[in-house]
């Protein structure tokens, strides 16, 4: 495997009709992907999630920005012999997939955008700086990966999928995986991360995407609203919007089980 090429997980037949790619979000990591990859691998999909360059075992070389990531996304996809695929992208993963759309729409079959956004709130430096140095204050304090996740993760789910309070041994399993992938971000990477997060601006892309695309939101998430994706989705020629109920922005940690229908349900009917 080449030195800088990014780290991926796959299972299911490489002949498969529909070829499924999951791009995780700020805090997450292939880890976080391996049920998703094992459930369409099940239903006789070939599925893949990857570590962005600096997660995982995906090195980081250079900067990272958007450009540079729809970049390594598509070695990625020359890499693993994907042709076209359906990109399935959470939170920032959502950011990705829509850059890779401007960058190599040749090779996109189908969008899922989950929990995000087509550009990163508004824009404005000070809002931004004030962003980043508010996500980055625990780091600077001297504070751990792990230590951020304590605080992060509950913030980022609905109203009832944690006890007020609970530690993590007391974490439903999914939400124990989101917060043992975002303790395991390399510090650097979360920062590098933050930064290019700050300048994604994708908007104007919307009403040329040709692909079938769900927008899909959590009933609770705060970071990435409902009327955000169902605004992005009318923007979208042709595209699905869904909520699904009582989850927040780790929709998929939080439950499984609607997050995978609802992409099967658009899988099924588009392609």
């Amino acid at each position: 495997m080449m030195a800088d090429l990014p780290s991926w997980i796959e299972a299911g037949p490489v002949d498969a009709k529909t070829t499924l790619v999951f791009l995780h979000g700020i805090g997450g990591g292939k880890k976080g992907f391996q049920s998703s990859v094992d459930c369409f691998a099940s239903k006789g999909y070939r599925a893949l999630a990857w570590d962005m360059p600096g997660y995982g075992d995906s090195p980081l070389t250079g900067t990272l920005s958007f450009d540079s990531l729809a970049k390594s996304l598509e070695r990625m996809l020359n890499q693993a012999k994907v042709q076209k695929a359906v990109l399935v992208g959470h939170s920032m993963g959502g950011m990705v997939a829509l850059q890779a759309w401007t960058h190599c729409p040749e090779r996109i079959e189908g969008l899922v955008i989950a929990a995000s956004s087509p550009a990163f709130g508004q824009q404005d430096g000070d809002f931004q700086q004030q962003f980043v140095a508010q996500r980055l204050a625990p780091l600077n304090a001297g504070k751990t990966m792990a230590q951020v996740a304590d605080r992060l993760v509950p913030s980022m789910v609905a109203p009832q999928a944690l006890p007020t309070g609970a530690m993590l041994p007391d974490y439903p399993p999914g939400l124990a995986m989101a917060h043992a992938c975002m303790s395991a971000v390399p510090p650097h990477t979360y920062r590098a991360s933050l930064q290019a997060l700050v300048t994604f601006e994708q908007r104007a892309a919307l009403p040329s995407i040709s692909v079938p695309t769900l927008c899909l939101a959590g009933e609770f998430d705060k970071t990435a609203p409902p009327e955000v994706l169902r605004r992005m989705a009318q923007k979208i020629p042709g595209a699905q919007y869904q909520c699904i109920p009582g989850v927040g922005h780790l929709m998929g940690f939080e439950q499984e089980a609607p997050f995978h229908q609802a992409i099967l349900n658009f899988c099924t009917t588009s392609f």
